[in-house]
C-alpha cells in the first residue's frame, strides 16, 4: 500500500463536561493517547493548548457544557479540537497586561501552535489548534501514516488508550503500548511461520526496510 495515500488514524474522541476540576484530567488522557501515536515531543504542548481550549469553554460558555475533545492527525500535523454547544462565544486574541492573571489563554495558543482557528455550524462551535514535530518544521521526512497504522493496531490490541492513572502517568502508556507491540510482532511471526516463510528472514528484512527508510538524506 502506498502510504502517501493512506488516511491518518482515525481521531481519538473524548465527550466530558466543561469543569476546571477535570482539565488536568483530559490533559493526561491526551497525553497517553500522544504515546500510542509516537508524538512524544508535542506531549507539553499539546497539554498545554488543551488546557487553554478548555477552559475558554467554562469562561465564556459555562462550567458544565458537554463538550468533546478530539485529536487527530492531518498530514505532518497533530490537530486538537474542542467542541462545544455554542456557536456564539467565541475565542479572541485579548492584550493582557503583563500582570494580568487571565486573559492569557488564546494567546499562549497562538504562541504554542502553528495555527489555530473556529469553524461554525448551525448548533456548535469547533476551536481547534494544529503543531507540528520539529522533524516537519526541519523540512524531513517524517513517516506519519507507518505511525498512525501503528498507533491503530496498538488500540486494537490494547482496546484503547488507557484511562488517566493517578501516579506515572506517562510511563504507564508506555509500557502498555511497549507490551501491545511485543504482542503485534509475535502474532505476525506465527502469520508468517504458518504461511511457510521464515521468521528470521522476516525479521530481517523489516530492519533492513526499518534501517533504510531512517537512513540520513543528503540535500
Amino acid at each position: 500500500m502506498d502510504g502517501s495515500l493512506w488516511m491518518p488514524t482515525r481521531p481519538w474522541r473524548l465527550p466530558f463536561l466543561a469543569d476546571a476540576e477535570q482539565v488536568s484530567s483530559l490533559r493526561r488522557a491526551l497525553r497517553i493517547h500522544l504515546e500510542y501515536w509516537g508524538l512524544h515531543e508535542l506531549r507539553d504542548a499539546a497539554e498545554l493548548c488543551t488546557g487553554e481550549l478548555i477552559t475558554n469553554v467554562i469562561k465564556h460558555v459555562g462550567p458544565g457544557t458537554p463538550s468533546t475533545l478530539v485529536a487527530s492527525l492531518n498530514g505532518p500535523h497533530l490537530r486538537i479540537e474542542v467542541h462545544d454547544p455554542d456557536p456564539r462565544a467565541l475565542p479572541t486574541l485579548t492584550c493582557a497586561g503583563p500582570d494580568a492573571e487571565t486573559g492569557r489563554g488564546m494567546v499562549l495558543v497562538e504562541a504554542l501552535s502553528d495555527r489555530w482557528g473556529v469553524e461554525l455550524t448551525g448548533d456548535h462551535k469547533v476551536t481547534w489548534c494544529e503543531l507540528r514535530p520539529r522533524a516537519a518544521r526541519a523540512g524531513r521526512q517524517v513517516p506519519v501514516p507507518r505511525l498512525a497504522r501503528a498507533a491503530d493496531v496498538l488500540s486494537l490490541y490494547s482496546g484503547s488508550a488507557p484511562e488517566p492513572q493517578p501516579v506515572d502517568q506517562g510511563r504507564l502508556g508506555a509500557a502498555m503500548a511497549e507490551e501491545a507491540a511485543i504482542d503485534i510482532i509475535t502474532d505476525l511471526l506465527y502469520w508468517f511461520r504458518l504461511h511457510g516463510r521464515d521468521p528470521d528472514d522476516m525479521l530481517d528484512q523489516a530492519q533492513a526496510r526499518f534501517e533504510a527508510e531512517n537512513e540520513p538524506r543528503l540535500s
